[in-house]
């Protein structure tokens, strides 16, 4: 599998894919129905193959690896030391394999990489000057932790107050369309709690912290400060307003907290056997992380084109960039 099929490095050896950033055909004028519904069942789409992982990872989380429902009404250490291990073991897994793969067997090297260096290892931001070790305490510590909170503490107060639970035999479209509009709903959630963590305060307090890897790997994902991870994991409390079933709940938080690994790769592409490779789906939020004040969303939703964030990887996009910024700090100077 050859880089220049699929892109080139510029002359500092930054790999830019060929391909340009875009959206389905879904949020479109004229609409387009053919399409659209080609996209929700093609591969890559919209189910296929990141959102299938995640639901399927969180269904059999629900039904198969955690406690009763009733047993959440009172937690007590013994479930608690549970789940935490439980999500602990899903992310060590997730995150793992792509880590031990791509940053420790090296079976690719750089190709595909977008930064050719490798994870620091000896740079005063980071934790013990390592930023694998930084990112994966933080992982550890407060994102999971946090995960783990979030979890017992909506199925808590769920089981406490007599939720109304829908039986998926009998309300079985519906509980496929939730499932289903789960990623939908995190890509207007993380837009949304991006923004705000961008807003001066909270970027000086918090976000900062997973701005440090401008050269992301695979445990940069989840590695935030905690009050991130407050906004971050928020997510699944949405579904306490709807007909409730845990697996919402569960396939959210899987969703939420397995899903930047693939995002935070740093690589365009994986290599698989026979010269095959897939696209790791990573390349928008590897932009937000080299030039921060773009690509905010996760990439259903075209909410950057709209709002003038979005970077496409092209020259034009970098220009637009460069001139939003440069009217900005006048701004800034003239007040």
């Amino acid at each position: 599998m050859i880089e220049s099929k699929f892109g080139h490095r510029d002359s500092k050896g930054n790999y830019k894919p060929n391909k340009r950033i875009s959206y389905p055909p879904v949020f479109v004028w004229p609409v387009k129905p053919l399409a659209a519904i080609k996209w929700l069942v093609s591969i890559p789409g919209y189910f296929f193959p990141w959102n299938s992982i995640y639901v399927g990872i969180g269904l059999v989380v629900w039904f198969f690896l955690s406690p009763s429902f009733e047993d959440y009404a009172t937690p007590d250490f013994k479930l608690v030391l549970f789940t935490f291990s439980r999500n602990s073991l899903l992310v060590l897994l997730y995150f793992g394999i792509f880590h031990y793969r791509l940053y420790v067997q090296r079976v690719q090297n750089a190709d595909f990489k977008f930064n050719p260096r490798w994870p620091s290892k000896n740079a005063k931001q980071f934790m013990f000057g390592n930023q694998n070790i930084d990112n994966i305490i933080l992982t550890f510590g407060s994102g999971v932790t946090i995960w783990t909170i979030f979890e017992i503490g909506i199925l808590c107060f769920a089981a406490k107050n007599s939720f109304n639970i829908i039986n998926v035999k009998q309300d079985l479209f519906y509980f496929i369309a939730m499932i289903f509009l789960i990623h939908l709903w995190r890509d207007l959630h993380f837009y949304l709690i991006h923004r705000l963590l961008h807003f001066k305060p909270l970027y000086s307090l918090a976000h900062r912290i997973h701005h440090k890897n401008t050269n992301p790997g695979p445990w940069s994902g989840l590695a935030m400060h905690p009050i991130e991870h407050l906004f971050y994991f928020s997510c699944a409390l949405l579904y306490l307003f709807f007909p409730f079933h845990p697996a919402f709940i569960i396939i959210t938080l899987v969703h939420a907290g397995l899903s930047p690994a693939p995002g935070h790769v740093g690589f365009e592409r994986i290599k698989l056997a026979d010269e095959k490779s897939f696209d790791a789906d990573s390349y928008a939020h590897y932009l937000h992380h080299k030039y921060f004040e773009c690509n905010y969303a996760d990439g259903i939703l075209p909410l950057d084109r709209w709002f003038g964030t979005l970077h496409d990887g092209s020259d034009e996009s970098q220009y637009r960039l460069s001139e939003r910024l440069k009217k900005r700090n006048r701004r800034k100077i003239h007040t």
